[in-house]
C-alpha cells in the first residue's frame, strides 16, 4: 500500500526538483548568453586607443625618458640571447606615467584607489567621445567648455551615466611625427567646468584625452577634481577620430601592481 506523502513534504520535494532543474539549466544559459555576446563583440571592429611607445617617445621633462636595455644574467652580466640561452627579454625602466596610461586615484590622493584596487567593471564601459577639433581652427588649444558639451548634447543625446568620456582633438597625430609639437604647451584640453559636469550631472564614470595634462590650468585643477573623487583618467589616447561620438564601447587594462600609482595601459574601442 502506498503511503501518502504530507503536504509540505511534498511541496518542498517539488521545490527542491524545481530548484535543482533550474540550476541545472541557468547555467546553460548563462553560458549561451555569453557565448551569443562573444560572436557579436567578435564580429564588430576594434580600433587600437593605444600608442606605442619606446625610450624616445614624449614624455613630461620632469620624469625623463625610459630606458630599455638587454636583460642579462645577474651573474655574469651578459645579456640573455636566442643564440646562446634560447630566449631573450628586455630591462625596462620608465616613469608608471608613460605612454599612453593610467592615472589611479591614489596619484594625488593619498587615500584613493591605486591600480589594482579599481574595479574590473569599470574597465569595460560605453565610450562618448566629444570632437573638440572643429572649435581648432581659430583656437589651437581650445579647452572644451560646457557650452560645447550642451551642443553637443543637442546633436548626439545626453551623455549617459557610466560612461567613459573621451575628448578628441586630433593631436595624438603628432606624437610619432612631430614629439615636439605633442609637448607643446598650451594645448586643447578639458575646460574646469566641464570635467565637474559630466562628473557631477552626468555621472561619468572615467574620462581620457590625448595630451599629456588635463588641462593647463597651474594648479592642474581638472586632474585634482577627478582623483580626488574616486575617478580614474585615461591619458595620451590616440584614434578617437576613427570611432563614432556614440554606441561604442571602450576597454581598458593595465598591469595589477600592488599599490601601483600609474602604468601604460592599453586600450581599444569596440566599435557598434
Amino acid at each position: 500500500m502506498k503511503s501518502k506523502l504530507h503536504p509540505a513534504v511534498a511541496l518542498t520535494a517539488v521545490m527542491f526538483t524545481t530548484f535543482v532543474m533550474a540550476m541545472s539549466v541557468a547555467p546553460a544559459q548563462a553560458a549561451n548568453e555569453l557565448k551569443r555576446a562573444y560572436h557579436v563583440i567578435a564580429s564588430k571592429q576594434f580600433v587600437d586607443l593605444t600608442h606605442s611607445f619606446d625610450a624616445s617617445t614624449p614624455v613630461w621633462s620632469g620624469f625623463g625618458q625610459a630606458r630599455m636595455t638587454p636583460a642579462a644574467d645577474p651573474k655574469t652580466r651578459k645579456p640573455y640571447t636566442i643564440k646562446d640561452d634560447g630566449f631573450r627579454t628586455t630591462l625596462y625602466e620608465f616613469v608608471g606615467q608613460y605612454g599612453t596610461h593610467v592615472d589611479p586615484p591614489a596619484h594625488f590622493d593619498e587615500n584613493g584607489n591605486t591600480m589594482d584596487e579599481i574595479p574590473l567593471k569599470q574597465m569595460i564601459l560605453p565610450l562618448i567621445v566629444l570632437d573638440a577639433t572643429p572649435y581648432l581652427a581659430r583656437d589651437p588649444n581650445h579647452a572644451f567648455s560646457l557650452s560645447d558639451l550642451k551642443a553637443w548634447e543637442k546633436k548626439h543625446g545626453r551623455v549617459p551615466p557610466g560612461s567613459f568620456v573621451a575628448l578628441r582633438t586630433d593631436m595624438y597625430k603628432d606624437w610619432d611625427s612631430s614629439p615636439e609639437r605633442f609637448k607643446r604647451s598650451p594645448f586643447p584640453a578639458w575646460a574646469f567646468e566641464t570635467i565637474k559636469f559630466l562628473y557631477e550631472k552626468r555621472r561619468a564614470t572615467a574620462t581620457g584625452h590625448e595630451s599629456l595634462d588635463t588641462d593647463t590650468t597651474d594648479k592642474m585643477d581638472s586632474e585634482t577634481y577627478i582623483l580626488h573623487r574616486g575617478h580614474y583618467q585615461i591619458e595620451v589616447m590616440a584614434n578617437l577620430d576613427k570611432v563614432p561620438p556614440t554606441g561604442a564601447l571602450i576597454v581598458v587594462t593595465w598591469p595589477k601592481v600592488r599599490k601601483g600609482l600609474g602604468f601604460p595601459a592599453r586600450a581599444f574601442a569596440i566599435l557598434p
